[in-house]
């Protein structure tokens, strides 16, 4: 008796398919590097082969294979190269994330950046959130320095938050979060800086109104040869982004930060991240907090 092989006709090996090509994954890498300075090593594919899939479903097409030949063949990185920027890149944060950098800042930071501005008779200092994600960062600064206020310590402040994703930068904007989200919040700050939902299905907060306006946020790739920031800023936060970078793009980037740092003002980095400092003009004065020289 002999058998034959039955071939199915509606999978064919020449079928579009709908995972992420090598050849595709490495056009994507190269883009995502050259615009953002992101490496997305081969070990990342199956996870961005995954959050492309809400773009395939967002054109509505039928395949992971239709989209990438629409992105590279079609000239669909034209409008879509944004959203690319966004689903691929990572947004890690919470609010208070490594809580001894805040505690610093309110100790011995504020104290010393005080001193420097003590012929001021009200000084206005400037921190800048360079990679602010969804503004949890940021939002984390603006309810510990108003705290310190509230504490009758005498100055005034203003928050920058920049990021590369749009998508992120509207949710900052916003400001609406989660409740499980701001658990980290001590309850007091929580209690004072935070609104609740009207119903409570919903299950949110939103920032009060006096730390929203303290804050904003901007567009900026980190890459960019010159940042268009005039002013001197007293505290720089660049947290768990270098991590992405190659080392020559950690040393450059930082530099051009650093270039907007006042003298005696402060650089905070993620603790994985402290060796790019060897390069920089600066002195660690606490586990990943540099002061620059």
């Amino acid at each position: 008796m002999s058998f034959h092989t039955t071939v199915d006709r509606g999978r064919s090996q020449h079928a579009p398919s709908d995972h992420l090509a090598e050849r595709d994954f490495n056009r994507i890498a190269e883009l995502i590097n050259g615009k953002t300075g992101i490496r997305l090593p081969p070990g990342k594919r199956t996870m961005i082969e995954a959050r492309l899939r809400k773009r395939v479903r967002a054109h509505g097409m039928a395949n992971m294979e239709a989209y990438c030949r629409f992105l590279f063949d079609e000239g669909g990185l034209e409008t879509e190269a944004s959203h690319l920027v966004d689903v691929v890149t990572t947004n890690k944060t919470d609010f208070f994330r490594e809580p001894d950098h805040f505690r610093f800042l309110a100790g011995p930071g504020i104290a010393a950046l005080m001193t420097q501005h003590q012929h001021e008779r009200s000084p206005h200092l400037h921190f800048w959130s360079a990679a602010s994600s969804n503004g949890a960062e940021a939002y984390t600064l603006a309810m510990v320095l108003s705290s310190l206020i509230d504490r009758n310590r005498r100055f005034d402040f203003s928050i920058l938050g920049t990021d590369i994703s749009t998508a992120m930068l509207r949710h900052a904007h916003r400001a609406v979060y989660p409740s499980d989200f701001v658990a980290p919040v001590p309850g007091q700050m929580r209690h004072r800086y935070l609104l609740q939902a009207r119903d409570p299905r919903q299950n949110e907060v939103r920032i009060v109104p006096e730390l929203r306006e303290r804050v904003r946020f901007a567009h900026l790739n980190l890459m960019d040869r010159t940042y268009p920031f005039e002013h001197h800023f007293d505290v720089i936060f660049l947290r768990n982004v270098l991590i992405y970078f190659e080392r020559e793009v950690q040393v450059a980037v930082t530099r051009r930060l650093i270039s907007h740092l006042r003298p005696g003002g402060y650089l905070f980095v993620g603790h994985s991240e402290t060796s790019v400092a060897y390069d920089l003009p600066v002195r660690q004065v606490a586990p990943a907090i540099f002061q620059l020289q």
